[in-house]
């Protein structure tokens, strides 16, 4: 009997020290078909300038794609079809998940530029319960983790000043999965010469103003428009030219949008559900042992 109890604790205690160890965050994201578009509209497409695109361009349901004649890009236009029909399907998929994420930080009323190189912001899933702004530099830093995910959960607007920049620092070259993900609530508007990273899923519109750029993510607009004005957006920042990126990386995440979170081996970090399993087997096998003794 006395065996049997302190088996039981020892299960209790492994499946309570697991869990406890997860953030509450660990649980994968993907955007799906939506990964190889750098642009993905659903009333209209709007560009003018010379924009370039690194990945797809796609509308759904909206038909209406002016300006394309200045936008010079390495993927496929999707124009109202089932493939952009099925992207528009996943990026909502990844925006429901990322608005359902439990946030590990509230950063109501306070500017992003705030986390800058002296004082950068930790992997985590972060809160705006209204609007959110970025004046200045945002450095964003993975902790050399290969599993370093930032989740921005904006209640309404995303803004940002004019010559603002997002900046991802001490990331892993090798086996990563980063994710950056600004699941915002309404509209996103990026200043003039912004130059901005990760994955903008908004629910409403996007807007790119002249020069902006989004170097290592993408530009995913829900419901509403997305209106480009001479940008370059890519959807994998290594395969920009140097001219462009001035160096930058998204460590081979292909845009900071890995297929989910992993761990140092590469896999799927396991979910509560999952590690209690475990402490669930460990029990059991502590009462056969018992029986057969």
């Amino acid at each position: 009997m006395t065996t049997h109890k302190h088996l039981s604790v020892l299960s209790l205690a492994v499946i309570g020290m697991l869990c406890s160890a997860l953030p509450a965050w660990a649980v994968p994201i993907t955007l799906g078909t939506a990964q190889s578009f750098a642009v993905l509209g659903a009333s209209t497409v709007t560009n003018t300038g010379a924009t370039t695109l690194w990945g797809d361009l796609g509308l759904y349901p909206g038909t209406s794609y002016t300006g394309s004649v200045s936008v010079t890009q390495t993927g496929t236009v999707y124009l109202t079809d089932g493939v952009a029909q099925q992207a528009q399907v996943d990026a909502l998929t990844a925006y429901t998940t990322l608005s359902g994420l439990s946030s590990t930080g509230d950063l109501s009323g306070v500017d992003l530029g705030f986390y800058n190189s002296s004082n950068p912001l930790a992997p985590g899933v972060y809160t705006f319960s209204s609007s959110a702004q970025l004046t200045d530099d945002l450095y964003l830093d993975a902790q050399n983790n290969l599993a370093a995910l930032w989740v921005f959960q904006i209640g309404t607007t995303l803004t940002t000043a004019s010559a603002s920049t997002v900046n991802v620092i001490n990331g892993v070259l090798s086996g990563a999965d980063y994710g950056v993900y600004w699941q915002v609530g309404s509209s996103a508007t990026l200043g003039t010469s912004t130059v901005f990273a990760g994955n903008i899923l908004a629910f409403e519109s996007i807007t790119l103003n002249t020069t902006a750029s989004i170097l290592c993510g993408r530009a995913i607009a829900l419901t509403a428009a997305v209106t480009m004005d001479t940008n370059t957006i890519s959807n994998d920042c290594t395969a920009t030219p140097d001219s462009i990126d001035s160096g930058r990386s998204d460590y081979g995440s292909v845009g900071f949008s890995g297929d989910g979170i992993s761990d140092n081996g590469g896999g799927t970090v396991p979910e509560p559900t999952t590690l209690a399993l475990l402490g669930l087997g460990l029990l059991g096998l502590g009462m056969r042992r018992r029986r057969h003794a």
